[in-house]
């Protein structure tokens, strides 16, 4: 509980953030259910994404919640920002991890909440690794489907249902399960697809499951025992990553061209000098060219009906 103390944030605090996370998780959760045969409104596709209205009426369900406990906290929110996201505490939500996979009627996606606060180790080196100036100190990760929820409180063991949860003891990666993500860019495509073709020959199986925070929790649970993604979104992995790391795995990561994007390597603390080695390298993937306001200015369509 260090991390909450020098922020003048007390355990008691943590935990009523956690429950209010939960509760918010837990309404938005409701929402996915309720619209999951539903009609889709379609308010922005990109040709390896969509966006959808119900995107932003759970984030607006999610805030709520989290207001009527914690008034005046941010949100960095993938459907948004309300309040100022560099404040000493914010809030980090993605409403539905994994919208594609909803939108096509495939029951996996999820909820995830995770409540960060301002680092005060401006110039340590992990901070100039990671190029973050927040920490994670709650997360929540919600599925809806499976009735799955994930919690954690930085410093304490990760909960799956209640229950603790620990990553595999797998080192060998002829014997593991590996989640690989490909983000929606041409760039990351075209970085990811390199490391995609190696893991086939050196893994026993190979996952594409469309939800990062959930092959996160997955990680977490030891299901997976690792996921690789370059171009993904701080929302996608804030609360997942907290949660891994409780779980005592081990949440690498490295800046990515766009604002909030990363290139991760969240594994069970066994694998990461091995599949670091099959990712591109920072200053080629740094180099590459990346507009994301370019790219939805040219790729916005209006509204449509799936």
């Amino acid at each position: 509980m260090l991390c909450a103390a020098l922020h003048g944030v007390k355990s008691k605090e943590l935990r009523q953030a956690l429950a209010c996370a939960v509760k918010a998780a837990a309404e938005a959760g409701a929402l996915m259910r309720k619209n999951f045969s539903s009609a889709k409104t379609v308010t922005f596709q990109h040709q390896h994404d969509i966006k959808l209205e119900l995107d932003v009426r759970c984030q607006q369900a999610i805030e709520r919640v989290l207001r009527t406990s914690f008034p005046g906290w941010p949100v960095l929110g993938e459907e948004g920002v309300s309040g100022d996201e560099e404040a000493e505490r914010r809030w980090v939500v993605d409403p539905i991890d994994g919208t594609v996979n909803f939108a096509y009627g495939v029951p996996h996606s999820c909820v995830s909440i995770a409540l960060q606060l301002r680092r005060n180790d401006a110039g340590s080196t992990s901070q100039t690794a990671s190029g973050e100036t927040h920490e994670t100190v709650t997360g929540v990760v919600y599925d809806p489907f499976c009735r799955e929820l994930w919690t954690a409180v930085r410093g304490e063991p990760a909960r799956l249902n209640g229950k603790p949860i620990h990553v595999s003891r797998r080192s060998k990666l002829r014997e593991t399960i590996i989640s690989v993500g490909f983000s929606k860019y041409a760039h990351t495509l075209k970085s990811m697809l390199p490391v995609f073709n190696l893991l086939l020959y050196k893994v026993r199986k190979v996952r594409i499951m469309g939800a990062a925070a959930l092959s996160m929790t997955y990680v977490a649970s030891g299901r997976f025992d690792a996921y690789v993604e370059t171009g993904i979104r701080l929302w996608d992995i804030a609360a997942g990553g907290l949660i891994l790391e409780c779980a005592g795995g081990e949440f690498w990561r490295r800046p990515a061209p766009g604002k909030h994007s990363y290139q991760i390597i969240a594994n069970n603390g066994l694998l990461r000098q091995k599949l670091q080695a099959l990712l591109p390298a920072g200053p080629a993937l740094k180099s590459l060219k990346f507009s994301e306001t370019a790219t939805r200015a040219r790729l916005r369509t209006g509204i449509a009906r799936k």
